[in-house]
């Protein structure tokens, strides 16, 4: 089966003062219809570079020097701007973390969700409202026909971010990148997006990557996990292995400093030190600075182990049961 969206070998630069930053590094996944996958890290890891240069939305002093993105049959690497715009939201969409960067304040919803539609597939603005109103509804809103005539400010964070996921279904895409767009909304209006997510998955069998710091929130949303750290995927797998049996320091580092596995009150682990410089990377690999497991040989770059399709960039993976 084709995958919806098959990231292969991708790399972006950023030309600085400093020299030349390696943002993403020979990143390569894949994401077939229906399912989510996690993309996993700290701050600065590279997570969000990855969603904007599969979007070809990396603008200067960035670049995406080799790799290629295709979206079912098609490498968007390949197209010209004018054929790269008119496959992002038809074929390709994005969540933003911050839905106001999404929606225009001076416009009402219906006005800017029907130019949405307008933009790819021409047809009378009473149809494109409808089609939005129908789009609103998918995504759990009351009243969507009351919330076309609404402005963003009059609106909830939470129904913002539903409104912003709402557009970005309006052409049933292929693939949806959403980066970090829970973050800001409380918890429980998290947990409510994330269950209208997994079901819009299921549903619509658009692919969806979920690009987020959270592991909690991506042990119960996500298909398939790939953890980052410094521009490189560190492991990769199903969410069950990754979150269950992690092979890779980092991983297991990530999961031990989650409050909900330790007693209240007690000291959370901790990660020694912090994100190196991507301008100052250590040698061989990345994390070998932070890692309790670190030996000579983590001077050389390590290979990918793999356990059938659980696999991690290391030269010491945890043992798996």
């Amino acid at each position: 089966m084709t995958a919806a969206l098959d990231v292969q070998r991708l790399t972006t630069r950023f030309d600085t003062r400093a020299g030349t930053v390696t943002a993403v590094d020979d990143v390569s996944f894949s994401v077939h219809r229906g399912r989510i996958m996690g993309l996993v890290g700290e701050s600065g890891s590279g997570k969000s570079v990855t969603g904007f240069s599969i979007l070809g939305l990396i603008e200067e002093p960035g670049r995406v020097s080799d790799g290629k993105v295709m979206v079912e049959d098609t490498d968007l690497r390949s197209l010209s701007p004018e054929r790269m715009r008119s496959m992002r939201g038809r074929k390709v969409s994005m969540v933003f973390q911050d839905p106001m960067m999404t929606l225009n304040p001076v416009l009402r919803i219906g006005d800017q969700m029907a130019m949405a539609v307008r933009v790819h597939d021409p047809m009378p603005k009473a149809r494109a409202l409808e089609r939005a109103r129908d789009a609103l509804g998918i995504v759990g809103i009351p009243s969507p026909e009351e919330r076309l005539a609404a402005y963003p400010h009059q609106l909830s964070g939470g129904m913002r971010q539903r409104v912003a996921i709402a557009t970005a279904l309006l052409h049933r895409p292929a693939v949806i990148i959403a980066d970090e767009p829970t973050t800001a909304l409380d918890v429980s209006i998290q947990g409510q997006i994330l269950a209208e997510v997994r079901r819009l998955a299921d549903e619509t069998q658009t692919a969806i990557v979920w690009i987020t710091h959270d592991l909690a929130v991506v042990s119960s949303l996500a298909d398939d996990i790939c953890v980052m750290y410094a521009g490189k995927i560190v492991e990769r797998g199903t969410a069950e292995e990754v979150i269950g049996q992690p092979r890779h320091p980092y991983t297991r580092g990530l999961l031990d400093s989650v409050p909900g596995q330790h007693e209240p009150g007690a000291r959370l682990p901790q990660i020694p030190g912090s994100t190196p410089q991507l301008s100052h990377l250590p040698s061989g690999c990345p994390f070998r600075n932070r890692c309790p497991r670190a030996t000579q040989i983590c001077a050389t770059v390590p290979p990918f182990t793999s356990i059938g399709g659980h696999s991690a960039l290391c030269h010491h993976p945890l043992e798996a049961a």
